[in-house]
């Protein structure tokens, strides 16, 4: 029975945890026999005696986790001492950032580590129970809408009362993947006024039918601006122009700005310059969530509230860490399902052919596989 290790994520602004008592079940339904470092789960509402009550071994700390461990799960990349401690071969699975995680990329591959990022999962059907960016994008988009909420010092509805009415809050969301369309979503229940953008043309239906406005230039390059996986494609500087100067006067008049927009493997796009954030009225609120890749709105900076003019710049990394209980559970759920294609039979697969395997591998025993970090 191969061992799974799942210990307490040593990040400071981490507050996730790899696995819950239900996915406990799960695994050891697998075949797995699962081990769970002491305290690993607290931060996210998940006891020990829980996991202990769910069929998992608790251990005294990282080390007494990872001792024989063949798979360890985590959220983000282990620490330079859980490295220390990985046995040869081990294999590592998580939300890694293998692009921009040189350093925790080299560590790994010099302890011979065999290396999944879940980042990397293919977006194809059967691997939609995986998609990890997207359980996680999906909460951040509704945590960018409450961050915004707290800061802005007004209503979001529309609100009649004797004493006069409250006109309804104006918010912008600049990207309408997982998280834009869960921030359309919320911000409506909210009783905003609601309006987004996207380079994808998939999108602007998408948008509109969750009762948003789309705002966006419509040109060839617009048309043509998603790839085969269903992502946004960087666009030229041409069109970039021109989508400025469209967005500018919308900035002008809105409340609440929330960008999304991010490209795999590559920094943020800006979607915001400095000059737009002036230009909104005082107490406005923009929410970046690209921060971690260097952001979409000019002045950003990460985990602060920058005031900028009137306006005010919220940078907040790890939003699903802001909702640690639910955005666990899915991520747990997503390891769950890419977990089923490792063990066979009670025993570690031996190959790794399986196209989700294959699309997410990242270093078989210590050696780079993936084209794309091989190139770079």
């Amino acid at each position: 029975m191969p061992v799974l290790a799942i210990t307490r994520e040593r990040r400071e602004e981490e507050t996730r945890v790899a696995a819950t008592a239900d996915s406990v079940k799960r695994l050891t339904g697998l075949g797995f026999e699962v081990v769970v470092e002491a305290g690993a789960g607290l931060s996210a509402a998940v006891r020990d005696e829980d996991y202990a009550a769910a069929g998992a071994r608790i251990a005294a700390d990282a080390g007494a986790a990872l001792n024989g461990a063949e798979v360890v799960f985590k959220v983000r990349g282990p620490s330079r001492e859980e490295i220390d401690v990985l046995g040869p071969g081990a294999i590592v699975v998580g939300l890694l950032d293998p692009h921009r995680e040189k350093a925790l990329m080299e560590a790994l591959t010099q302890r011979g580590a065999t290396v999944f990022a879940m980042e990397l999962i293919p977006r194809i059907t059967r691997a939609q129970a995986m998609d990890a960016l997207s359980s996680q994008a999906n909460l951040a988009g509704y945590r960018a809408v409450i961050e915004a909420a707290q800061v802005y010092g007004r209503a979001l509805p529309m609100m009649m009362t004797a004493a006069g009415t409250v006109a309804a809050a104006k918010v912008f969301v600049m990207g309408a993947g997982v998280a834009g369309l869960q921030a359309i979503a919320t911000a409506r229940r909210l009783g905003a006024v609601v309006t987004a953008t996207d380079v994808r043309p998939a999108a602007k239906e998408q948008v509109e039918s969750l009762g948003a406005r789309f705002v966006a230039v419509e040109d060839e390059e617009f048309r043509a601006a998603e790839t085969a996986a269903g992502y946004a494609k960087e666009m030229s500087a041409a069109y970039r122009a021109k989508q400025a100067a469209l967005v500018a006067g919308h900035i002008r008049g809105q409340d609440i700005v929330i960008t999304t927009a991010l490209i795999p493997g590559r920094p943020a796009p800006r979607l915001v310059s400095a000059e737009q954030v002036a230009s909104m009225r005082p107490g406005s609120v923009l929410v970046d969530l690209a921060v971690e890749q260097g952001g979409n709105v000019e002045g950003v900076a990460r985990d602060r509230i920058v005031e900028a003019g009137g306006a005010r710049i919220i940078g907040y990394a790890n939003l699903p860490g802001r909702i640690a209980a639910d955005a666990s559970a899915l991520y747990a759920r997503n390891l769950v399902a890419f977990a089923g294609l490792l063990i066979k039979d009670g025993a570690l697969v031996e190959s790794f052919d399986d196209e989700i395997l294959k699309a997410s591998l990242v270093a078989l025993s210590g050696a780079v596989v993936h084209p794309a970090l091989q190139a770079a």
